[in-house]
C-alpha cells in the first residue's frame, strides 16, 4: 500500500501552464531555485525587484497546508542571480502522494533553473551533532521512496528525463564543496557538518528503537522532506544542494528525559540559526557563476 496514486498525475502539458502562469505575472526568468524549508522563511526577504505569485493564483498547483509557511513563489535577483524561491514546501504528511510533492522542481525546470537549494529541519542521530549546526547533505536515504513511494512513479516522459535514474552523486559536489568554503569564510564552520539526510513520512518523530534503527542505516539526521524533490531534481538534470538544520537531538534512550515539541523546540531553534543559514546560502548563490 502506498501513498502515491498517479492516476491523475500532472501531465508536461500541466507543468508548462503552471511554469506560463508564473513567468506571465513578473519579468524575471530564473535559474536558480530555492525550496525554503525551516530556517530559510525569511530568505526572500534578501531579494531584490521581488515580485510574489500565490500557490492558489498557479492553475492545478497544490495548496500548502503548513501553519508556519507561506504558500508562494517569490522571483528576485539575489546577488545578482536571478532566483525563483518557493515559500512552502509539500510533505507527504499533508496527503499529496510523492509526485505531487516533487511537483514544484517539475515547474522550475520548465521555467529554465538549472539548479536548486533544498532547506529542511532535522533532528540528529548522529551523536557529536549539536543543536544549531548545519549539515551540507552528503546523502541521503529516502525510506518511502525505497518502501514504494517514490516520485518518479507512474508513466515517465522523456521531456523530463529517462526512466531509471542513476542517484550516485545525487548532491552535486561541488556546490557542497563551495557551502563548506563560504561556511569557512563566514565563520560558520564550527557549527556546519556534513553528513547523511534520512527521510521518514512522518508527522511522528521517530521512537527510540525507530532512532537506533535508522542509525544503523547510516543516518546523521532524520527529516521528513526534501528526498521527493531531490529526486525529481536528479531526473530533471538539474544540480542540487542539500542544507539541514539540526532543530532536535533525536531521543534514543528509553530513560531519557524531555519531548520534542514543535512550536517549542524546533521553531524556536530555527529562529535563532535562521539568520547563519541565510547568510550561507546567499553565499553559495554568490558563488554559482565561478564554481
Amino acid at each position: 500500500m502506498t501513498n502515491n496514486n498517479v492516476e491523475n498525475m500532472f501531465t508536461y502539458e500541466d507543468y508548462e501552464g503552471m511554469a506560463e502562469c508564473l513567468l506571465s505575472r513578473q519579468p524575471h526568468r530564473p535559474s536558480i531555485g530555492i525550496i525554503c524549508g525551516s530556517g530559510l522563511i525569511d530568505l526572500a526577504n534578501k531579494l531584490e525587484e521581488r515580485y510574489n505569485v500565490p500557490f492558489e493564483k498557479v492553475p492545478k498547483f497544490p495548496a500548502c497546508t503548513v501553519e508556519e509557511q507561506k504558500g508562494e513563489f517569490c522571483f528576485g535577483t539575489l546577488k545578482g542571480k536571478t532566483v525563483v524561491m518557493m515559500r512552502g514546501p509539500f510533505h507527504l504528511y499533508e496527503g499529496y502522494p510523492a509526485w505531487k510533492v516533487a511537483s514544484p522542481i517539475r515547474v522550475m525546470k520548465v521555467m529554465g533553473v538549472h539548479t536548486v537549494i533544498v532547506t529542511s529541519a532535522s533532528g540528529a542521530l548522529n551523536p557529536v551533532f549539536n543543536l544549531g549546526d548545519i549539515m551540507v547533505n552528503i546523502d541521503h536515504v529516502g525510506i518511502p521512496s525505497l518502501a514504494g513511494t517514490n516520485p518518479l512513479d507512474g508513466k515517465n516522459d522523456e521531456r523530463f528525463g529517462s526512466r531509471f535514474v542513476d542517484m550516485n552523486k545525487v548532491y552535486d559536489e561541488k556546490l557542497r564543496m563551495s557551502a563548506l568554503r563560504v561556511a569557512e569564510e563566514l565563520r560558520l564552520a564550527p557549527f556546519t557538518k556534513q553528513g547523511v539526510y534520512l527521510m521518514v513520512g512522518g508527522p511522528s518523530y521517530p521512537t527510540p528503537a525507530e532512532a537506533r534503527f535508522l542509525r544503523s542505516l547510516g543516518g546523521d539526521a532524520v527529516g521528513m522532506s526534501i528526498v521527493p524533490e531531490v529526486v525529481a531534481a536528479r531526473h530533471c538534470g538539474m544540480r542540487a544542494l542539500g542544507l539541514s538544520l539540526i532543530t532536535d537531538l533525536v531521543t534514543m534512550d528509553y530513560g531519557a528525559a524531555g519531548v520534542v515539541a514543535h512550536d517549542e523546540d524546533v521553531l524556536e531553534t530555527v529562529k535563532w540559526r535562521a539568520m547563519a543559514m541565510n547568510d550561507l546560502v546567499v553565499g553559495v548563490v554568490e558563488r554559482l557563476d565561478c564554481e
